[in-house]
């Protein structure tokens, strides 16, 4: 067994800029606000999200469907888990038939700031402004909640995502780095 390094970046938004316009959500996409019915529909999403990216090795629990209906329910069991910015996406075809396409969680961090957990939108459903949704839906909820920062982690090699999250207007604050065990074969 062997350790390497994962470099990520600590991110903030503050929230105190004003009110943040949410952007309209494609037809024939939906987004739903937490309901506990809806735990394996959003650890599904995460898995299908995450199973072949990288955080899936910076995170492993990502990689696996078990691992990741078991983080869902950690973070829903919280006490400081935030479900009106916890959102579902959905697509849904021309005969009614619903795949759920995108996932994000937020939980109260101990310094009183809105945290996103994880946001994903599965691979098939990328590049129609879904990942754009999501963080200002968590935002506005974050806002609704009387929060003034928005914090969130991305590993440094997914640059899609921190290219998004620049755009958005969110600003590193820290460099961090991530251990994780690896098997050398």
């Amino acid at each position: 067994m062997g350790v390497t390094y994962f470099k990520r970046y600590r991110m903030e938004y503050d929230l105190r800029r004003g009110n943040i316009a949410l952007p309209s959500i494609p037809v024939p996409y939906s987004g739903i606000t937490w309901d506990e019915t809806l735990l394996e529909k959003h650890a599904e999403t995460k898995f299908q999200s995450f199973r072949f990216e990288i955080d899936a090795n910076v995170f492993p629990c990502l990689g696996n469907r078990e691992g990741c209906l078991r983080l869902m329910g950690e973070i829903s069991g919280r006490s400081n888990f935030l479900p009106d910015s916890t959102i579902l996406v959905y697509y849904r075809d021309s005969v009614g038939t619903q795949d759920y396409c995108g996932t994000i969680q937020a939980i109260l961090d101990n310094r009183g700031r809105g945290s996103i957990q994880n946001i994903g939108v599965t691979p098939s459903h990328r590049g129609h402004g879904l990942g754009t949704y999501l963080i200002y839906r968590a935002l506005n909820g974050f806002l609704q909640e009387g929060l003034q920062v928005a914090t969130l982690e991305v590993t440094a090699q997914n640059s899609g995502a921190l290219r998004l999250y620049e755009r958005l207007g969110f600003e590193v604050t820290k460099t961090v780095f991530k251990a994780v065990e690896v098997a050398y074969v």
